[in-house]
């Protein structure tokens, strides 16, 4: 069984907790907050009202063969060094936390953060892409070179197959997935007769400017785009 500890219970380690209760996991959660902890109780293994600033009171709270730990303690950004470097004394073998800036971040690497997160970048390397395209619906970008997106249907490939459409020659696409426009169900797409259709979404995969250049876009969006290195901007904050 999987053992994870939650140190902070902010919007992120709630969303952590959330998606970890229904699974087959040992969960242990902390946070100051006495009402956060109560919402929990019932629902995870163990559940402790503590500022988790002392390693003697973490040594006491989390088994000694947790799996990885999640921190998110918010503003508290000497608290979250302290802590994460306190795990690490416990020898966590994976620490993940919530930064602030890309110098905590760094902080936090430092004293042994294993995996740092950052909300905000995370969102703004979803959400800028899909404003230069009214045909890319879905766009999580997971290296600078490669990226996997929602888009539609081109017309000069609707009534088209799969095989005939030329994604993969012309556009440098890997179809993986469909939807119907309107669904949320995501079927597969290795038949190479499957026709194409106006209400289909496609799940592509391919560089991040190859799934741009699919996409429909006018042309000062597009001239933004090739004068800039968009994709490097974004996908690297410094």
């Amino acid at each position: 069984m999987v053992t994870i500890a939650v140190i902070g219970l902010g919007t992120f380690g709630s969303r952590i907790t959330d998606a970890l209760i229904d699974t087959d996991t040992e969960l242990v959660i902390l946070d100051k907050d006495r009402d956060i902890v109560e919402q929990y109780k019932n629902s995870v293994t163990n559940a402790y009202i503590t500022d988790a600033i002392s390693e003697a009171a973490l040594k006491k709270v989390i088994p000694p063969d947790v799996n990885a730990a999640v921190v998110d303690l918010g503003s508290q950004l000497e608290t979250s060094i302290l802590v994460t470097n306190h795990l690490k004394k416990l020898g966590v073998p994976q620490i993940i936390v919530k930064a602030r800036s890309d110098e905590h971040g760094e902080i936090l690497k430092l004293v042994g953060a294993t995996k740092i997160i950052y909300p905000d970048y995370d969102a703004a390397v979803h959400i800028a892409p899909m404003l230069l395209s009214s045909a890319l619906f879905n766009y999580m970008q997971l290296s600078e070179n490669f990226a996997i997106a929602e888009v539609k249907v081109r017309k000069e490939i609707q009534g088209k197959t799969l095989a005939e459409s030329s994604l993969r020659q012309k556009y440098s696409l890997n179809v993986i997935g469909l939807r119907q426009e309107g669904k949320d169900e995501i079927k597969t797409a290795s038949d190479p007769s499957l026709v194409l259709t106006e209400q289909m979404i496609l799940l592509v995969a391919g560089t991040p400017q190859s799934i741009l250049d699919y996409s429909e876009h006018n042309d000062s969006k597009e001239k933004q785009i090739q004068d800039g290195n968009f994709f490097k901007k974004l996908f690297h904050r410094n």
